[in-house]
């Protein structure tokens, strides 16, 4: 008897309140993401090799594309992009197909019509497109792009006729005035005149805006139908009637008048105007106005009210101040404004003759202005040659040359002559003006005059006597170098620049040097711009020479690309960083080290940086005493100085000279060795220092005798032989560093010594009688000397 199979129990739960941390679907499903390490690989490429895999792709691709757009038929991206595939795939007519079902979906998508007429004229299938267009624009009469691209498109292909048809079937809907601009423009491509004239009487009764007219008004007077615009204008006047006029119309009607020279016309417009417009909109009619009359009115009429109200005033500031020659330039203004030539003419001569009363330049320089004027207007306006050299003639005899005189009077008159094609004559002139009164700015204008005229010979000729007149100028000389440069004579030019440097005077020598150095570098002259630094250096230690000698060894062309380059400019940084020192020029040498730092920071390594970081300077505050002009006592001020780590380490150093050489004055004499030792001699016989140092002495002695040394016989030996020579030596017992020497010699200032060598910055470790140093190997016993040799 089988039997019977027995169940599993279920397990028991013995908890059943919820978790403490509750697991979410969304948390599930990013974990499961995030330990998803295997990367997949991208699907395999796909080599279609025979009509049956290509139907098999078509076939599956086409059911991709049908089931995603089953699944949302009201997405047009996707029945576009189902299309484009079947058009890559040269089937037209299916993509054909899934346009027309897309539009059956959403036939207001302005984007799939685009798309389906472009698919059409890409493919040269221009009556699909045509019929396209005819659809779109019928379903879609308010979409400007359809009709844009249709006009477009007929116009390609020629259809001109087409063409104009379909502008009319668009202005039937009366669009913006963007379209019929656009109609107006196709019509004059062709040179319909009469067509564009007739858009523009239906264009201006859609739309009738001040501005349309103003457009028609001015298209008839760009084609020089003058009446047309003329009866454009009128009967915008007439349509807006007595209320709706704006002034843009009768300005724009005025100037249209004024511009044919119907100057009555002109103030017949402003005046009704000014009649039937409301004052508060008249402000720009009444400036137009006045400048209208200012110009062509008569003098019965606005004349007499505008412009000699104006008139008198003038005339009263000149009655007043004859002198007051900005008044007279105003009054000849709103004279020359009138056009009446006879009356200029008269106003110039009443200017011209008030002469300043003093021979001051300062006092000639508007009054010179008024010649000018009158000589232009003569040969500009009144066209007449004669009367106008009579004025420079007159003007140049007037000016006072001897004590001063006026370059752009002769170089005016000269180009006058020029222009009046008599060369010899402007020559003259200008040889006249270089004999009576030579000015720069003479010989500049007459230079340029025959650089102009290719006259390269006399250009030499004039640069040399400008040099003779001033040859301290820079300018001229750098202008005489750059014309050789310019002729490639380059001999010449650096010839030039030699003299130039060599002038002991000079106004500008740093803008000299600066152009002979760019000229040796433009001719790939290294070495001798180098040398040009070099001299430039022995005459002047400027920050910027040195900086712009740096920048010239690393930019070297000569050697690009190579490391000799960044070491010449690090040497010519720390030359620069020495010479500022020794000469105390401290702003300038921050200058220095931070261009140094830079090119550091740019070309170097970083123990090189760290090198530069070491000697940047900190700043700090100080009192300075301010003394006042009279010499009085002000006060203190505080002051920012710059300290340099470099300067610090040699103070030390440079205490001990000063103050040795303040010993030096008292007692002794003192000199320094080849080895960078001082030496300190004294004279024979100095009680003082046998007072002074019998006691150290004696004391050193038995210290050494008590340990057996042989330091103590040394000393006893020498200080023998210098009581036999009648001399006294110091003996030091123990170490003493510089200042216990200066203060030793501080307090005995008539001790006299044989030698004392001491290393500048190290402690004293011995000084014996006799010629003997301060050894050098470490760990010396104290008090113990090596005799080396005698004298």
């Amino acid at each position: 008897m089988e039997k019977s199979q027995k169940m599993p129990k279920v397990a028991k739960v013995k908890n059943k309140a919820p978790a403490e941390i509750q697991i979410t679907a969304e948390q599930l499903l990013r974990e499961a993401k995030e330990r998803d390490l295997e990367i997949l690989p991208p699907p395999p490429k796909q080599k279609i090799s025979d009509p049956h895999e290509l139907a098999d792709y078509q076939h599956r691709k086409r059911k991709a594309f049908e089931d995603i757009i089953r699944k949302n038929r009201m997405i047009i991206t996707n029945w576009m992009k189902y299309a484009q595939w079947e058009e890559s795939q040269k089937q037209i007519q299916r993509a054909r197909s899934i346009y027309e079902r897309a539009l059956e979906v959403d036939h207001r998508n302005i984007a799939l019509w685009l798309k389906y007429t472009e698919m059409e004229m890409r493919n040269r299938q221009v009556n699909h497109a045509r019929n396209l267009w005819d659809r779109a624009v019928t379903l879609l009469p308010r979409a400007n792009q359809f009709w844009y691209k249709y006009t477009y498109m007929e116009e390609t292909l020629e259809n001109i006729a087409g063409a104009r048809q379909v502008f009319e079937r668009w202005m039937e809907w009366e669009p913006d005035e963007q379209a019929w601009q656009t109609y107006i423009k196709f019509e004059l491509r062709y040179k319909e005149i009469d067509r564009a004239r007739q858009i523009y009487e239906r264009f201006v009764m859609v739309h009738p805006d001040v501005k349309h007219w103003i457009k028609y008004a001015r298209f008839e007077e760009s084609y020089g139908f003058v009446k047309g615009a003329r009866a454009v204008y009128e009967r915008a006047v007439n349509f807006y009637g007595d209320e709706g006029l704006d002034e843009k119309l009768f300005l724009a009607f005025a100037k249209f008048e004024e511009g044919q020279r119907e100057h009555d016309r002109a103030r017949i417009i402003y005046k009704y105007a000014l009649e039937h417009i409301p004052k508060s909109n008249t402000q720009e009619i009444y400036k137009a106005y006045t400048i209208h009359e200012k110009k062509y009115g008569d003098r019965s009429g606005i004349e007499d009210v505008i412009v000699s109200k104006r008139k008198h005033q003038y005339e009263q500031e000149i009655k007043e101040n004859p002198s007051n020659y900005d008044a007279w330039f105003d009054y000849l203004r709103l004279v020359e404004s009138e056009g009446n030539v006879d009356v200029i003419r008269e106003t110039y001569e009443r200017a011209i003759a008030n002469v300043p009363p003093t021979k001051e330049k300062q006092f000639w320089r508007r009054y010179i202005y008024l010649w000018i004027k009158y000589a232009l207007f003569e040969e500009l306006e009144a066209k007449d040659i004669d009367r106008c050299r009579q004025v420079y003639k007159v003007c140049l005899e007037l000016i006072p040359h001897k004590r001063f005189t006026f370059s752009k009077i002769w170089l005016l008159y000269a180009y006058f002559e020029i222009r009046q094609k008599d060369l010899m004559k402007a020559r003259k002139t200008l040889g006249l003006a270089l004999g009576i009164c030579p000015t720069d700015k003479l010989y500049r204008g007459y230079i340029d005059l025959e650089i102009q005229l290719v006259e390269f010979d006399r250009c030499r000729k004039l640069y040399e006597k400008f040099i003779e007149f001033g040859p301290e100028n820079c300018t001229t000389w750098m202008r005489f170098a750059e014309l050789e440069t310019r002729l490639g004579e380059f001999a010449r030019a650096r010839s030039i620049y030699e003299f130039a440097v060599a002038r002991p005077r000079l106004d500008m020598p740093e803008l000299l040097w600066k152009s002979y150095i760019d000229f040796e570098i433009a001719q790939d002259e290294t070495e001798n711009a180098r040398q040009l630094f070099e001299r430039l250096l022995e005459r002047t230690l400027h920050v910027k020479v040195w900086i712009a000698y740096a920048k010239f060894e690393l930019l070297n062309p000569q050697l690009e690309d190579s490391p000799d380059n960044v070491i010449l400019a690090r040497c010519i940084f720390e030359r620069g960083n020495d010479a500022l020192r020794a000469n105390g020029d401290t702003e300038s040498r921050v200058l220095l080290l931070e261009a140094w730092k830079d090119f550091e920071s740019e070309k170097g390594t970083p123990e090189t940086l760290a090198k530069i970081m070491e000697k940047m300077p900190r700043r700090v505050k100080k009192k300075r005493r301010v003394v006042g002009e009279d010499g009085s006592d002000d006060g203190w001020e505080e002051v920012f100085d710059f300290v340099f780590p470099e300067d610090e380490s040699q103070r030390p150093n440079l205490k001990f000279l000063a103050s040795a050489k303040a010993w030096k004055k008292q007692s002794g004499s003192f000199s320094l060795n080849q080895d960078g030792m001082v030496c300190v001699t004294c004279l024979p016989g100095d009680p003082t220092i046998r007072r002074g140092m019998k006691g150290r002495d004696g004391a050193g002695k038995r210290k050494k005798n008590e340990r057996g040394g042989r330091g103590g016989e040394h000393e006893q030996r020498a200080y023998s032989r210098v009581k036999s020579h009648h001399s006294v030596t110091v003996g030091w017992s123990m170490k003493r560093n510089l200042w216990d020497l200066l203060r030793y010699f501080s307090a005995t200032s008539t001790c006299r010594t044989d030698l004392v060598h001491e290393r500048l910055g190290r402690k004293v470790n011995a000084v014996t009688a006799g010629p003997f140093e301060i050894p050098k190997r470490q760990g010396v016993r104290r008090n113990a000397c090596e005799k080396k040799s005698a004298l």
